[in-house]
């Protein structure tokens, strides 16, 4: 039985993150690391987006960048500069391979392609077992990710951000290559939180998506109509070709992950609860609390004690109050926010950068009796 001093499960986001920071950081050059994940990360599977001031450090590996936003409600259409944002997208397979590269080329680092089916915390290290192997290590950091977990409790309310995207290519040029469509209200919101979300990469290919917050998913073809619906009646395109599929699941919730945790077991990403309740937003969250956690390992506390609730959660839950009990308020809410206040404020609240006279702009662009209430069956 091989023994490690870390042992990361799953290598999404958080945990090539995590075990590309411990292997650049010269703190760590004598400590074994054990990844493990059941796939080859050779698909792409996915997308992150994040918006970030100039340049960061993974510009490199960028599929494509924005400059501007548009924004659309009931009453509102904006099309509008997020300078010194700008909003960035990143493919799930340039990420492996970037980072699977670095990472497999360290001396300290084991990759293992295996399925974890059990972890255990005995006295001493902690016992992890895949279907034909057993390995121990001192400190395991888990992102795998049980929704079960979440939605088998009634203390905090648990949406989904769930989507459907086309990867379309069109005949005509209908798309502003230097605009994302943040959020797009102008759809019909049959009673839930629905946009379209839509990030050109020429004037004739885009990902379009179909996304909504709300307690239950739909029938795929209730977001593929959806998606033909706005190609064909908000951007008068009929001839397109669609070149690639993407679907998504996030939840949103303040639900307190980290009480999972435990002295030498810390769940990360989705399953630490870094995902941000209110929008799904996680990536860039996750490469900031990557790195706090580094150099809260430097100072060898119990895992327990990483966690620290801030403002922010508390922000959060009361929209998620709100969203959970009248899941039609999120147009009204994000339309409000955006009619009064400039996008990089937004940005910057979103970010969870912002000072309490920023938080108070924030507040007081939003509508205030569904806040108000929520606030007082928190407080009674």
């Amino acid at each position: 039985m091989s023994n490690y001093d870390y042992i990361i499960i799953g290598a999404g986001a958080a945990g090539l993150l995590l075990a590309d920071a411990l292997t650049n950081d010269d703190f760590f050059t004598s400590k074994s690391i054990l990844i493990l994940d059941k796939d080859d990360k050779t698909k792409n599977d996915r997308t992150w987006c994040f918006w970030e001031k100039g340049n960061g450090k993974f510009d490199g590996i960028l599929h494509r960048s924005w400059p501007n936003i548009y924004f659309a409600g009931k009453e509102l259409s904006l099309s509008t500069s997020i300078n010194p944002y700008h909003y960035k997208m990143l493919r799930g397979i340039d990420f492996y391979n970037h980072y699977l590269t670095r990472i497999k080329s360290s001396s300290n680092i084991t990759w293992v392609q295996e399925e974890v089916t059990n972890i255990q915390e005995n006295e001493n290290p902690v016992l992890v077992s895949t279907q034909t192997n057993k390995f121990t290590g001192a400190k395991v950091f888990n992102s795998t990710f049980d929704y079960q977990l979440v939605k088998n409790q009634k203390k905090y309310p648990v949406l989904q951000q769930h989507f459907l995207g086309w990867f379309v290519k069109t005949k005509q040029a209908i798309f502003n290559k230097e605009e994302a469509t943040f959020m797009d209200f102008s759809i019909p919101q049959m009673g839930n939180t629905r946009f379209m979300y839509v990030l050109p990469f020429s004037e004739t290919e885009a990902l379009v998506e179909y996304t909504l917050f709300s307690e239950d998913t739909l029938e795929k073809a209730e977001y593929e109509n959806a998606i033909v619906d706005y190609l064909e009646q908000k951007l008068g395109c009929t001839d397109y070709e669609i070149l690639e599929k993407e679907t998504g699941n996030i939840p949103m919730t303040s639900y307190g992950f980290n009480k999972h945790n435990s002295d030498r077991i810390m769940n990360i990403g989705i399953a630490g609860g870094w995902a941000k309740a209110s929008t799904g937003f996680t990536f860039y969250n996750t490469s900031k609390q990557v790195n706090a956690l580094m150099g809260f390992l430097k100072k060898e506390k119990p895992l327990s004690k990483f966690y620290k609730r801030d403002k922010y959660w508390y922000y959060d839950l009361l929209l998620l109050d709100i969203l959970y009990n009248n899941n039609h308020l999120g147009q009204s809410i994000f339309e409000s926010l955006f009619k009064k206040r400039k996008p990089q404020l937004i940005l910057k609240f979103l970010d969870e950068d912002t000072s309490l006279w920023e938080d108070l702009l924030i507040i007081s662009a939003c509508p205030k009796w569904p806040f108000l209430k929520a606030l007082w069956r928190r407080i009674f």
